[in-house]
């Protein structure tokens, strides 16, 4: 592999460290009823992300990645514990959350200024305000000239575009986005990571990204989040000291290298269980 390339020489240092906290996930357990008894999905978890943070939640299939999404996104309620955001409790979907999915969430009938604005009109934010924050979102993801374009003659990685610029346009505080690009190929995800790095670097946008793309959680973030399998618990932190900015020119690095194989260690150990897991469940069914 190559060495970081002298245009990421830069100091790596962040007032991130001193910043307070917007999103606190304290002592959060999520059980889940099932035939077969309780199912502990989320099991005693915590965590704190600072303002201007960028945050990845990793983990092997089944563990609770998605469940966790849910709870700080307001979708679900904790079976124990508390989450808050910007200070105040989530117990429901919160204003100052914007969620942005892994399945297409465009509106197909309204042209891209018309999903961008979609939200500010929910507000009540008048029709000229509206249409000239979702023109400047609208650039900020790279999509100036396709104002007046319908869904249908995008991409998918365009459209998840579409889909971050309407979910930015009502400026929320904490921005959690579950694999958005995982149906992507991995050249549009890597160049989609230089646009959503871009984007939070110019908003200071605090951001939780559910992948489960180690390339994706390594380009993108401050610290990486690794979870265990079922239930999901903290396994623990990896903070990832790249220099900022930073883009997808850094993934030949031997320092990215180095990050990629020290999370495939943890999450192979995760992943097996899983899988072993799974073949007990198939033969108990045989039975």
């Amino acid at each position: 592999m190559n060495s970081i390339p002298a245009s990421f020489k830069i100091d790596a240092a962040s007032s991130k460290d001193a910043a307070p906290s917007i999103l606190t996930v304290d002592d959060v357990v999520k059980r889940f009823e099932t035939p077969d008894g309780p199912l502990i999905a989320v099991d005693h978890m915590s965590l704190d992300v600072r303002e201007g943070e960028f945050v990845s939640v990793i983990g092997p299939s089944g563990c609770g990645k998605s469940t966790l999404f849910n709870l700080i996104g307001g979708l679900l309620s904790p079976s124990e514990g508390q989450i808050t955001v910007a200070g105040e409790e989530v117990r429901g979907p919160h204003p100052s959350i914007g969620m942005v999915f892994q399945e297409e969430s465009t509106f197909p009938w309204r042209t891209v200024e018309e999903n961008v604005a979609f939200s500010l009109e929910v507000q009540g934010v008048g029709k000229a305000e509206r249409l000239e924050r979702a023109h400047h979102f609208i650039a900020m993801v790279g999509l100036r000239g396709f104002e007046k374009s319908y869904p249908t003659e995008l991409s998918g990685g365009m459209r998840q575009r579409v889909s971050m610029a309407r979910t930015l346009a009502f400026e929320p505080k904490l921005l959690l986005m579950d694999e958005p690009f995982a149906a992507l190929d991995e050249q549009t995800r890597l160049l989609l990571g230089d646009k959503v790095l871009q984007i939070q670097q110019e908003l200071n946008q605090t951001v939780v990204l559910i992948t489960h793309n180690i390339t994706e959680a390594v380009q993108l973030s401050d610290r990486i989040l690794i979870m265990t399998y079922r239930p999901g618990r903290t396994k623990r932190f990896v903070e990832i000291k790249l220099p900022r900015p930073r883009s997808s020119e850094i993934v030949g690095s031997d320092a990215f290298g180095h990050y990629v194989a020290e999370i495939w260690n943890d999450l192979r150990e995760e992943a097996s269980k899983g899988m072993q897991d799974e073949e007990m469940t198939v033969q108990r069914r045989r039975r």
